[in-house]
C-alpha cells in the first residue's frame, strides 16, 4: 500500500482564523506530516470572501489548495485573481461562465490529489444541483486520478450525507464546511470513502461561529440588522487527517485535529 495523506482544515474566519493557521500549521506538519493541505478560505478576509494577498499568504505558508462557498464573490478582490490561480476554486456547481473553476488537481511532495468544490442548495440559494454536478465531474476526474477530495460547502446534514453516499467509493474524501461546528461523524464509508459532515471551523472560539457574540446575539433577540464582525478571542482549530491508498484512492484512516489556543486536544 502507498499512501498519501491529506490535511483538509475547516473554515478558516478572519483575521483570528489566520492567526492561529500560521501558529498551528508548523506544530501540524511535523505531527501528522502531510502530503497535501487545502484549506477553506471562504471566510478569510473578515469573516466574507478572501483577497489575493490573503491567499498568497497561505500558499506561502504551506497550503496547497483553497476551497471556497456561498461567500466566494463577498470580497470584490476575488474578480481580479480567481481565474489566474489555478490553486483556488469556487462551487463547481455555480451558474455557467461564473469566473473562477470548480475543480482541480494540485501537485505537491511527489504526489497528486483532486479537489473539487461543490455547494449545497438546502438553505442556501438556488444553484445547479451538486449531485449531477459531482457525478459528471468526479466521473470525469477517476479517468486520471485516483485519489480525489470533495469539499460540499453546505446548511443541511441530510443534503452533506446524502452527498457522502452518493460518492461512496467514487471519492477518497467527502468533507462537508460552512456551519463551521465540528460534527463527530468521521468514518470511513464500506466503498473506502473518508467523511465527515462538518470539518468545523478556525477562528475564535469564544464568538458565535467565529463573529462577536453581541451582535449576534442582539440580531436574534431583536430581529433587527446588526453589523457582524470577527471575534478576535482565543481561537480553536479544526480539520481532518485522512490517508489513502495512492493505487487505489480508497481511504483507510480518518482522524478528527482540534486545536485550541491554550491547550491541545486531538480526538
Amino acid at each position: 500500500m502507498i499512501d498519501i495523506k491529506v490535511l483538509f482544515i475547516g473554515d478558516i474566519v478572519g483575521s483570528t482564523g489566520r492567526k492561529a493557521l500560521k501558529e498551528s500549521l508548523p506544530e501540524l506538519k511535523s505531527k501528522y506530516n502531510p502530503h497535501i493541505i487545502i484549506a477553506n478560505g471562504e471566510n478569510a478576509a473578515s469573516g466574507r470572501g478572501i483577497t489575493s494577498a490573503i491567499a498568497n499568504e497561505f500558499f506561502n505558508w504551506g497550503i496547497h489548495g483553497i476551497t471556497l462557498g456561498n461567500h466566494t464573490w463577498d470580497n470584490k478582490d476575488i474578480f481580479e485573481f480567481i481565474d489566474d490561480e489555478p490553486r483556488l476554486i469556487r462551487p463547481a456547481n455555480f451558474p455557467p461562465g461564473t469566473p473562477g473553476r470548480g475543480y482541480t488537481v494540485i501537485k505537491a511532495n511527489g504526489k497528486q490529489l483532486a479537489i473539487v468544490n461543490l455547494q449545497g442548495r438546502t438553505f442556501l440559494p438556488a444553484i445547479d444541483c451538486p449531485f449531477r454536478a459531482a457525478d459528471e465531474i468526479v466521473d470525469e476526474l477517476r479517468q486520471k486520478n485516483k485519489c480525489i477530495l470533495v469539499d460540499f460547502h453546505a446548511e443541511a446534514t441530510s443534503e452533506k450525507i446524502a452527498m457522502g453516499w452518493h460518492l461512496e467509493g467514487r471519492a477518497s474524501m467527502v468533507v462537508g464546511t460552512h456551519t463551521h461546528v465540528q460534527s463527530n461523524d468521521d468514518t470511513i464509508l464500506p466503498g473506502g470513502t473518508a467523511y465527515i459532515t462538518d470539518t468545523g471551523m478556525v477562528g475564535s472560539k469564544e464568538g458565535v461561529l467565529g463573529m462577536q457574540r453581541d451582535a449576534v446575539m442582539y440580531k436574534f433577540k431583536t430581529q433587527l440588522p446588526a453589523r457582524f464582525q470577527v471575534d478576535e478571542g482565543k481561537w480553536q482549530f479544526h480539520a481532518v487527517c485522512v490517508d489513502m491508498d495512492e493505487e487505489t484512492g480508497k481511504a483507510h484512516k480518518i482522524q478528527k485535529i482540534r486545536m485550541y489556543e491554550d491547550e491541545w486536544r486531538m480526538d
